[in-house]
């Protein structure tokens, strides 16, 4: 057999062990093999969520305008709720990373139970409350009397479901933090290919099921994320994994609780602050006019959907920064970002050499009104001069909250987006000759500014004796 040949049957077995599940060491041995085995499962992972929430758009959109305003409106509800369950999520992979680095499972394991105990009681508070008043949320939402008709029991359903939300976010937390990102991408596969399913079937009467239109798409999507958290369930008992959830490890720990709500609380404004300056974002592109709204938003998609595989390289960053750290190799956690960071950076260079030459084309798949491909396409190709960059800064944040500072990163995405991005965007587009060009040059910029000052914190490397 050649060395070609060889090297070859190297790369593929590494591919099923990653996807099958690897029992690797992520403290010890080759940083280059940590980062593959754990990036190729989240890239995976990330890719059918891409998939599941393209296919459900497409099916909700063949009810009509009603159904698609009321997913709109339910969904940008459903974003305080991941929030928590994003925020709870981070301090939930920083603390499992860093028992398992400790090689202590069975705290690990502990941890696991006072996150599941945490997102069971947060979900229940708001979820029984929207369970009863879908329909006068939609109304709070400024909703018209037609989409409340149509919607109020999609979004009761939607919103008083949440614990399978919260549940499914916090559980694939746990198997990140250990280590077995294969876990998380085979639930999620799960629960969204029985989505996918289920939505024609309930939406459409499919079959021997019955025609329920808009509310079978909220059922078909609980359903499904529901399979998925029982999947998570099986296989935290059955002790497939690093951390096996037995019955010595229910019960009550208010420290770890605490110190969980306190990550959770600043992981969640990490998310609320990116959230809530994309709105102020799209506020300022609708000064002019609804293309320019449509080109952005189909623009920021497409960014979207290029970025996820970044998104599963960089989340590896956190599991080892925690992992490493708890086995007290801090050098070892450092270079492991600057690993991740490289090959983050490499792919998303290959992402802005496809936007600047091939935008267009893009752009094209989804519409061919001039006005909308000559602006969505000019939003790729200036939003992409900053992507090298962009692959820093996910990486360093990700490594930060995977070290359990999850302050450092809400304060960095404050003063970038909210001190930097917003201003300077408002300023072009409304004082300068750029119009509307001047919102994504402010886009690239900010995301430049973030990079650079993740940097710069990071190398000082007080997140190295963070506690957690």
């Amino acid at each position: 057999m050649t060395e070609e040949a060889v090297r070859s049957q190297g790369i593929w077995a590494s591919l099923r062990e990653a996807v099958g599940g690897s029992s690797q060491d992520f403290t010890r041995g080759s940083l280059n093999r940590a980062v593959y085995l754990l990036a190729i499962p989240m890239i995976l992972e990330m890719a059918m969520e891409s998939v599941f929430a393209v296919a459900d758009a497409f099916f909700v959109s063949r009810l009509g305008a009603d159904a698609l305003a009321t997913v709109g409106l339910a969904e940008s509800m459903l974003t305080l709720v991941y929030g928590v369950a994003l925020g709870l999520a981070m301090g939930t992979t920083a603390m499992v990373a860093r028992r398992i680095g400790e090689k202590r499972p069975e705290a690990a394991s502990v941890v696991a139970v006072q996150a599941v105990a945490l997102a069971v009681v947060l979900s229940l508070v708001t979820g029984i409350p929207a369970f009863m008043y879908g329909g006068r949320l939609l109304a709070l939402m400024g909703a018209s009397p037609s989409i409340i008709a149509v919607g109020s029991g999609y979004t009761s359903i939607l919103l008083g479901t949440n614990l399978v939300i919260m549940l499914l976010f916090v559980h694939n937390a746990i198997f990140r933090g250990a280590g077995d990102a294969s876990f998380a991408m085979r639930a999620l596969w799960f629960a969204n290919l029985i989505n996918l399913v289920l939505d024609p079937c309930l939406i459409f009467g499919l079959g021997p099921f019955p025609e329920l239109g808009l509310t079978g798409a909220a059922i078909a999507t609980t359903i499904g994320r529901g399979s998925g958290v029982l999947f998570q369930l099986w296989l935290l008992r059955s002790g497939r994994g690093r951390v096996k959830v037995e019955r010595g490890a229910w019960r009550v720990r208010p420290d770890i609780m605490l110190r969980l709500l306190r990550l959770a609380a600043t992981g969640a404004g990490q998310f609320l602050v990116a959230t809530a300056s994309w709105v102020v974002l799209i506020r300022i592109v609708s000064t002019f006019g609804s293309s320019a709204v449509a080109a952005y938003t189909l623009a920021v998609r497409i960014i979207l959907f290029a970025l996820l595989p970044a998104f599963g390289v960089s989340n590896a960053a956190a599991t080892l920064v925690g992992q490493n750290l708890g086995a007290g190799e801090p050098r070892r956690a450092e270079n492991s970002v600057w690993l991740t960071g490289l090959y983050t950076s490499i792919f998303l260079a290959g992402v802005m050499v496809l936007f600047l030459f091939f935008g267009e084309y893009l752009v094209r798949l989804f519409t061919t009104e001039p006005v909308l491909v000559a602006q969505a396409s000019a939003c790729l190709r200036v939003i992409s001069y900053g992507y090298i960059f962009y692959a820093w800064g996910m990486v360093m944040i990700q490594a930060f909250n995977g070290a359990g500072d999850t302050v450092t990163p809400l304060w960095i995405n404050l003063g970038c987006f909210w001190a930097c991005e917003i201003p300077l965007a408002w300023f072009l587009s409304q004082h300068t000759s750029l119009g509307l060009t001047g919102v994504f040059w402010s886009v690239a910029f900010s995301e430049m500014l973030l990079a650079v000052i993740s940097m710069a914190v990071f190398r000082r490397g007080t997140w190295k004796t963070r506690t957690v």
